[in-house]
């Protein structure tokens, strides 16, 4: 069997990269494309730290990330293998996380901040897709997802904004942007422009991968 096909999805916080990766799922089985974040391979870090230092702690670096770990699971899954990684909690110590079991797939997705920025995972895929929205709609979007799910206040989300989440963004993701294969700028509040989008691109790939297996 040809080697997997494997798609590169990066997009800075608040850009509503996991929306359109859920629209762009929803074309396929399990089957067809299995997904693997860089969220999974954060380097845990909470034990050691108190509430105040996870607070201040700057998870927007590549360091933060075992990608040692990261390209083995990635290379792993272009050779048909099954991997088995420990679901990343967010450094929330009262979560107890889950064993994911992620199958290979003709598709293999991979998403996350630093893939563009990691030399050997950029040069894996074999097609990148950049996620875009304008900083005041990317900025909402962060302070309310922080706000409900990871229990920081505005105070705090805004300082880890201006001081850790743009400046990674400039330095480690938006030199790619003009080298990726397709942009696709999310600003708006509907689903319809997303759905589009994901639509045009999984045709072109169930012609180019999947017709045939």
């Amino acid at each position: 069997m040809n080697k997997p096909y494997v798609i590169g999805i990066a997009g800075g916080s608040g850009s509503g990269k996991t929306f359109f990766l859920n629209c762009f799922l929803a074309h396929f089985t399990p089957e067809e494309v299995c997904l693997v974040s860089q969220d999974d391979y954060y380097i845990p870090v909470a034990h050691n730290m108190t509430k105040e230092e996870n607070k201040l702690y700057n998870f927007d670096l590549p360091s933060t990330i075992d990608a040692e770990l990261f390209e083995s699971d990635i290379s792993k899954l272009m050779r048909w293998e099954t991997v088995y990684q420990k679901e990343y909690t967010f450094n929330n110590p009262d979560i107890v996380p889950k064993i994911l079991e992620i199958k290979s797939a003709p598709i293999i997705i991979v998403e996350g901040l630093f893939i563009l920025h990691f030399q050997k995972i950029a040069n894996d895929l074999d097609m990148t897709i950049f996620i875009e929205a304008d900083e005041d709609i990317a900025l909402r979007r962060r302070l309310k997802r922080d706000l409900a799910e990871r229990g920081y206040s505005n105070e705090d989300a805004y300082y880890k904004w201006v001081n850790h989440v743009v400046p990674a963004y400039k330095e480690y993701l938006l030199p790619h942007r003009n080298q990726c294969d397709k942009i696709v700028v999310n600003n708006g509040h509907v689903a319809d422009h997303i759905m589009e989008v994901t639509d045009q691109i999984s045709q072109e790939l169930r012609e180019k991968v999947l017709e045939g297996i």
